[in-house]
C-alpha cells in the first residue's frame, strides 16, 4: 500500500508543512530555483529527475503557492523565498555531518564580501543577510565533473534568484 501525501491526523503546523515540501525531490526544486533554475529543462537536467515527478512535484508547488508561471518559467513567490533560510539551514547541516569534502555552495553578503554564518547572518554586518543580497560560490564540495547546462553556469559566482540563463 502506497503512503500518503498528508498527515490528517496530526494537529501541527510541520505536518502541513511537510504536505507541500516533504516528497522526495520537492526541496531540491525550491533550491534549484533559489539558485535560479527557472525552466523545465534545466531543472529536469540539474536534477536528473524523471519528466513525469519534475511535472508532478512543480505542479504541486504552483497549487500551493509556492512558485508562479511566468510564460514558461516557474518563479519562487514570496511565500517560496522564505523557504530560504530553512533549505540553507538544513544544507550546512548537511555540510557538517554527512559531507566528507565540505560545503558544495558558499554563500556571501554582497554589501561586504563575507560568507553568511549558519543562521544566514553575516558576521560584518551583525544581520541576517536577504535572500536578494546573496551570492553563491562554489564550495569545496562541489562536484567539478557535472556537465549539465545549470552546473556549468553555477561554476562562478552567481547572485541568488537571478536566472540562471544557459
Amino acid at each position: 500500500m502506497a503512503l500518503g501525501k498528508d498527515y490528517v491526523k496530526q494537529d501541527c503546523s510541520l505536518a502541513r508543512a511537510l504536505e507541500v515540501v516533504g516528497e522526495r525531490w520537492t526541496l531540491l526544486i525550491v533550491r534549484d530555483a533559489l539558485y535560479g533554475v527557472r525552466r523545465f529543462g534545466h531543472f529536469q537536467a540539474h536534477l536528473d529527475i524523471p519528466r513525469a515527478v519534475l511535472s508532478a512535484r512543480l505542479q504541486a508547488l504552483l497549487d500551493a503557492g509556492v512558485l508562479a508561471k511566468e510564460g514558461q518559467d516557474y518563479v519562487l513567490t514570496a511565500t517560496g523565498r522564505e523557504l530560504w533560510p530553512v533549505v540553507h539551514t538544513l544544507a550546512r547541516w548537511g555540510d557538517r555531518n554527512f559531507s566528507d569534502r565540505g560545503a558544495c555552495r558558499l554563500f556571501v553578503h554582497i554589501g561586504c564580501g563575507e560568507r553568511i554564518d549558519t543562521g544566514g547572518a553575516c558576521p560584518a554586518c551583525g544581520r541576517v543577510v536577504p535572500l536578494e543580497e546573496l551570492e553563491m560560490h562554489p564550495g569545496p564540495g562541489l562536484d567539478p565533473n557535472r556537465d549539465d547546462p545549470v552546473s556549468v553556469a553555477l561554476r562562478g559566482p552567481h547572485r541568488l534568484l537571478d536566472p540562471i540563463l544557459a
